[in-house]
């Protein structure tokens, strides 16, 4: 088996040595996304909610790129720098799914890349 690089302009570009996402069988590994809009690099981050959707949008894009959807999503990660403000970001993270959610653990961090709220990364699967 193979490792396939998933790459797509409609999530932000790796701002490091990394991938935004590596497919290996049947497991897709997506990078930790912050609220970076692809189509202008600038941080979607006026509030919360605002940043957490973008954070979405952008493993959606990734995930439509390797031909898959958020119910193909098995194991998330979420980064916060604020677990005060964790059921902000869960309301926002429990609507892109639909009744399958993934597993899932939520950690709060002291600072994440350009100093955003939240991070989420993901593994999905055929």
């Amino acid at each position: 088996m193979e490792k396939q690089i998933i790459q797509t302009p409609h999530a932000p570009a790796p701002i490091g040595p990394y991938n935004q996402a590596v497919r290996f069988g049947n497991l897709l590994f997506i990078s930790g996304q912050i609220c970076l809009d692809p189509a202008t690099g600038q941080l979607k981050n006026t509030d919360l909610q605002e940043e957490t959707h973008q954070v979405m949008h952008n493993l959606k894009a990734i995930l439509q790129e390797a031909g898959l959807n958020f119910s193909h999503v098995l194991k998330t990660t979420i980064f916060l720098t604020d677990m005060n403000r964790f059921s902000e970001v869960n309301e926002i993270y429990g609507k892109y799914f639909d009744s399958a959610f993934p597993a899932r653990e939520t950690v709060q961090v002291s600072a994440l890349p350009r100093f955003v709220n939240v991070e989420i990364s993901m593994i999905a699967g055929q």
